[in-house]
């Protein structure tokens, strides 16, 4: 009987502690890179707007989750190229995760989604980009913040849909640019594969609903925006940000538990 009383004893205690285990809240400090989806154009106010609002506001009410920090490095027009270690918009990344970075008990992300410009025909830097130099730039820019930051997160998202007509002053993009934007999906998978043997439980693949959703609700969740070729899709409006931001926030809740 003793034994019997001394054996469940012990195992409520293992209970309790599991229990306390997961009752502790993590915090989260993230760093979301990429274009001008990311940054918000288009919307009314990107500070309040954008999807990595969105997507900060969905973690704080998940379960598990502390205080949550971030910082939206998203910049209008961008490619891979500018993101590269070699660049100034990359030290801009280094900088705003240093500034959160102080504190050593919360968990480093890094939530990326970049393609849309790579894929464009002309205009954005270095585009198009290929498949193989996307997968090359994206490494380049992944095995920095691995080195700098050994204890970080990095999410990497499916970058989404836009109208095959979509095209402005600056940047052609078209049936062509879709078509390439689609190769980099298999670049994307084939590199998190690679870093789970190298670096494992580092590198995570997002989001990859984005594409289908906007493709369908382009109408009501991507601004209406006049170029040569006609009215294009190309920006979430504030509802397609809050759509995305959300499909972010559950891209980090599902890697991070």
């Amino acid at each position: 009987m003793y034994k019997r009383k001394l054996v469940l004893a012990s195992l409520l205690l293992t209970a309790t502690l599991c229990s306390f285990k997961l009752l502790q809240k993590k915090n989260i400090d993230i760093v979301f890179i990429g274009d001008s989806i990311t940054h918000g154009a288009k919307l009314k106010d990107y500070t309040t707007q954008a999807p990595p609002v969105f997507a900060t506001a969905y973690l704080q009410n998940a379960f598990g989750f502390g205080n949550i920090q971030f910082s939206n490095q998203g910049v209008s027009g961008y490619t891979t190229i500018d993101f590269l270690p070699s660049n100034k918009t990359y030290k801009k990344v280094i900088a705003a995760a240093d500034m959160m970075y102080d504190d050593k008990s919360a968990i480093l992300v890094f939530s990326i989604m970049l393609g849309t410009n790579d894929s464009a025909i002309s205009g954005p830097n270095g585009a198009p980009v290929s498949p193989a130099e996307y997968h090359t730039n994206l490494k380049a820019i992944s095995d920095s913040l691995l080195k700098r930051y050994p204890d970080c997160k990095i999410i990497i998202n499916h970058p989404i849909w836009y109208s095959t007509n979509c095209a402005n002053g600056h940047s052609t993009y078209m049936q062509e640019g879709l078509t390439r934007l689609q190769t980099y999906f298999a670049e994307i998978e084939s590199l998190v594969k690679d870093y789970k043997s190298s670096h494992p439980k580092h590198v995570f693949l997002g989001d990859k609903k984005g594409f289908a959703y906007f493709e369908k609700n382009h109408m009501t969740d991507l601004t209406d925006e006049k170029g040569p070729n006609g009215t294009f899709y190309l920006h979430p409006n504030e509802k397609g940000a809050k759509a995305l931001g959300e499909l972010w926030g559950k891209a980090i809740e599902k890697n991070l538990k």
